[in-house]
């Protein structure tokens, strides 16, 4: 897992965008990297947590309106600067940055290798570059030879791409990664989630798998796979900035735990409507919970309280092993499906797997996420930024 950002301003934005890609260090933190584009592609990059690299290095002090940055949880080569986000392109004129995996990097290195390219990290993002300066190079635009780019990769990510061709644009992309925009009267933004950016903008649009969009100044692009533009929902967030902050305690997993009471009486405060949502549940004679890490803990919790004080009878599944389970489904069995960002992709994969035989429930925290388009019905935790890896509600 690691975080990214992208942001276009009317004004230098590299002050803005570490401080936005420091609400994601909980993503990842053992590297930090920023590239901007004037002129030129400007880097900046180190191993170890942000604070530790801004001390060396000034990661605040680089020019250009148009910028990106990663923070890295390592998964393909060790945690050193030459494998930190930011990777670019031979010519030096095309930079990116990703979070996933990409499972055919190896065939697709070794591709670009006999062309002549020249890598320079252990990682699999690198190749991105590559591929888009590859498309670049046959007269391809930055979004085509993107879109050409992508269509090479097997596995998840959410990217973002910037090239001194078109220096007044940020291309992204995602599949099976999140990623959001944020829009606002200052300029535009990408992130890999809503803490990132709730100090410039509140006015998001979620992204889903294998849609493209290109960032300008004044202007947002959304299209499909095939480039095809398409229109959008902008969710305003009624989080504050500052439900983003430690708010006075050491660590933001303290934090949340004690903030543990009153989102419980948040989430009740929806009675209404969940009683609504619960009164159509009287003829399920079978319940199963699907969840992944800590949101499955949760659901054993779940499962023993259903069981004990409705006597019906309950099971939690992985996510990850849904597909074992799905022929035993049928229209009595209700699936709750717990995720606190909604964007959990075995979670999504398996509900979308089961809402075609069983009634389906979401339970999720964020408002407009992935999740809550796809379910039968929704209830909201109302938790507000949970920036604690492990899941505190």
């Amino acid at each position: 897992m690691c975080g990214i950002v992208g942001c276009i301003l009317n004004k230098e934005v590299a002050p803005t965008i570490i401080d936005s890609i420091k609400k994601l260090e909980y993503r990842g933190y053992d590297s930090v990297g920023i590239a901007t584009v004037t002129d030129k592609i400007n880097v900046k990059k180190g191993s170890g947590k942000i604070k530790e690299v801004d001390e060396k290095i000034h990661l605040k002090e680089i020019d250009g309106n148009v910028g990106i940055a990663h923070v890295r949880w390592a998964t393909h080569g060790n945690p050193t600067k030459e494998n930190a986000h930011p990777h670019c392109s031979c010519d030096n004129k095309i930079s990116v940055v990703h979070n996933g995996i990409i499972e055919n990097y190896k065939e697709l290195r070794m591709e670009l290798q006999q062309e002549g390219h020249v890598f320079k990290s252990e990682t699999d993002t690198e190749i991105i570059p590559h591929l888009i300066e590859r498309y670049m190079n046959e007269g391809n635009d930055l979004l085509k030879s993107t879109q050409l780019a992508i269509n090479k990769l097997s596995g998840s990510y959410a990217l973002a791409v910037i090239s001194t061709e078109e220096p007044d644009k940020i291309i992204g992309a995602r599949k099976e990664s999140p990623l959001i925009v944020g829009v606002s009267e200052e300029g535009n933004f990408l992130a890999s989630d809503v803490p990132a950016i709730l100090n410039e903008t509140r006015h998001v649009i979620y992204l889903e798998d294998n849609e493209i969009i290109q960032l300008e100044k004044d202007k947002v692009t959304i299209m499909d796979k095939n480039l095809n533009e398409i229109q959008k929902e902008i969710v305003e967030i009624d989080w504050d900035p500052e439900m983003a902050e430690k708010g006075g305690y050491d660590h933001f997993m303290l934090k949340e735990i004690f903030e543990e009471p009153q989102v419980i009486r948040d989430t009740l405060s929806e009675s209404p409507k969940i009683k609504e949502i619960v009164s159509k549940f009287k003829n399920f004679n079978r319940i199963c919970f699907v969840a992944c890490g800590t949101s499955y803990h949760a659901s054993l919790i779940g499962e023993y309280l259903i069981e004990t004080q409705l006597h019906i009878p309950t099971e939690v599944i992985l996510a990850s092993e849904f597909e074992y389970f799905q022929n035993t489904l049928d229209d009595h069995t209700l699936v709750i499906f717990i995720t606190q960002s909604g964007e959990t992709a075995d979670t999504i994969n398996a509900l979308k797997v089961a809402k075609k035989v069983s009634e389906t429930l979401a339970i999720v925290n964020v408002v407009g996420s992935s999740i809550t388009r796809e379910a039968h019905h929704v209830i909201f935790t109302r938790a507000g930024p949970e920036i604690g890896v492990a899941a505190t509600k």
